[in-house]
């Protein structure tokens, strides 16, 4: 089984927006072997942006909030 971080949006409800890119241009869904690996991974990416918010990199309201996301499993092995 695989794990995905699924984002909350208005227009499709929960959705894996997060994508690799491959070397011939084309993009997948990303996921994770396991359910720790997701969660490290949407970790970092929200701790890379509250840290873009302290430098002035984003607006004050350009933040997510944590429970906007949740990781859940994929079924795929």
């Amino acid at each position: 089984m695989s794990y995905e971080v699924q984002h909350f949006t208005i227009c499709d409800g929960w959705i894996n927006n997060w994508a690799v890119l491959n070397e011939d241009g084309s993009s997948e869904p990303e996921t994770f072997a396991t359910e720790a690996e997701a969660q490290a991974a949407l970790d970092e990416f929200l701790a890379e942006i509250e840290e873009e918010i302290a430098l002035g990199q984003r607006g004050e309201d350009e933040g997510y909030d944590p429970d906007e996301f949740r990781i859940v499993p994929t079924g795929a092995a």
